[in-house]
């Protein structure tokens, strides 16, 4: 019996032997002849083969499950997607990172967190028409409307002095103070008469109030601290509907406006639309706290999405002395003075400056020996050209502050003190 099994063994002289070899992602069969006679075992079989088996099976696994994202994130956690979206901060920018996932989220939480603080203004105020078809003047009563934010819980509203104090005078009309003014509260018809407590046409700032308590007094945010690119909304009642929301983002901070009266302010512009009858509302930041008062916006056909706000932070002290004095107390000159550029100054033989054109009676300026003709040059030993530098310095001080001012008189230049007196 053994014989014949070695002689079968030898005969065998072109046995085939399977292997299996892989390449980097497949795997394939060859066959190979071995020419030699040999005996017989079953190593290949029973070890290499089971072998090489387990080593292709655990490969396909681990494939598998790093290839499907759910497994491997099973297996990983989601670090590599945080880290994806963490990379932004990498970037140089204005902020570390912008994340857009919860936009709706966030504008329903401002909003219902603002709301309640929002009111809604109607003023009734009266117009003359000088020249009438039916002969002499003619008077009318008119309505406009505008928006409020509760700064106490016993009915101290902010909003605009243009929106409850819109007297002025044409040749052909004139419109008189507000004869009446009354507030709309959030989700309440009822309409409250308001009385005015006082009005700042420079920072076009006003408060009224109304008789009642309990209300929801609007939360502020730090308005200095604001970025650019940040989530903004305004709140008001343009056109009359009130508790109305428009988003956007602040899009420029301390940007520099001039209105059509002259008067240049130093605002936040947004891109969240304000229209007629937003003035005196909020601006507000993503926690629904307030970071200015909306104020203006730019028209015309190649404009849009550029409206403005007065920053919060300017405001709290303006309140605070309406509600107090009726007005904002500022420390006062006395003078009505020109700007002079240099082209105006050469041909008046002047310097450029400051030119006065009058000086008031028991002012500072007339106590301090400044006249009629003189070309303020200086102001606290800084050089001066115009009158809103002269301003900006002057609001540094306190009424009652010395403040020095050089003056070129004659082509001479001559220093003087004054005293800051009160503005009327």
């Amino acid at each position: 019996m053994e014989n014949n099994n070695q002689e079968n063994e030898t005969n065998k002289t072109n046995e085939a032997k399977f292997k299996t070899v892989s390449n980097p992602g497949t795997y394939k069969a060859v066959y190979e002849i071995d020419d030699k006679p040999k005996k017989k075992t079953h190593f290949g079989r029973t070890i290499l083969l089971p072998f090489f088996s387990g080593v292709v099976g655990c490969a396909v696994v681990i494939g598998t499950c790093f290839t499907v994202p759910s497994i491997r994130n099973s297996l990983l956690g989601n670090d590599s997607t945080s880290s994806n979206t963490s990379s932004s901060s990498q970037v140089t920018g204005l902020v570390d990172q912008v994340s857009l996932s919860n936009y709706s989220d966030t504008a329903v939480y401002a909003a219902n967190k603002i709301l309640p603080s929002i009111v809604g203004i109607k003023i009734e105020y009266n117009v003359t028409s000088m020249f009438s078809i039916f002969g002499g003047n003619q008077t009318s009563t008119a309505t406009a409307t505008g928006s409020g934010i509760i700064i106490s819980e016993d009915g101290y509203i902010l909003t605009n002095n243009h929106v409850v104090s819109s007297s002025e005078s044409e040749s052909y009309y004139q419109v008189s103070q507000a004869t009446k003014v009354t507030v709309t509260l959030f989700d309440d018809d009822t309409e409250y008469e308001a009385k005015i407590v006082g009005t700042d046409e420079e920072t076009d700032l006003a408060v009224i109030k109304i008789d009642k308590t309990g209300l929801t007094k609007a939360e502020f945010a730090d308005s200095d601290s604001i970025k650019v690119g940040e989530f903004a909304m305004a709140v008001g009642s343009p056109l009359g509907l009130q508790s109305s929301v428009t988003c956007g983002i602040v899009s420029a901070v301390n940007r520099e406006v001039t209105d059509t009266d002259g008067k240049t302010y130093t605002l936040i512009q947004t891109d969240a639309a304000i229209n007629a009858g937003n003035s005196g509302g909020a601006l507000v930041n993503s926690e629904g706290k307030v970071i200015g008062v909306n104020t203006l916006k730019l028209t015309g056909e190649d404009v849009e999405g550029m409206g403005f706000a007065i920053p919060i932070n300017s405001t709290t002290d303006i309140s605070s002395q309406l509600i107090e004095f009726s007005k904002v107390r500022r420390p006062y000159i006395g003078i009505t003075g020109m700007d002079l550029d240099s082209e105006t100054a050469k041909k008046n033989n002047l310097v450029e400056g400051i030119y006065v054109k009058d000086v008031e009676t028991f002012s500072a300026a007339e106590k301090a020996g400044i006249k009629i003709g003189d070309v303020i040059i200086k102001a606290d030993g800084k050089d001066i050209k115009t009158m809103d530098e002269l301003t900006e310095i002057k609001n540094s001080h306190s009424i009652g502050d010395e403040m020095k001012i050089t003056v070129n008189r004659d082509g001479e230049e001559k220093e003087l003190t004054l005293t800051l007196g009160e503005q009327p």
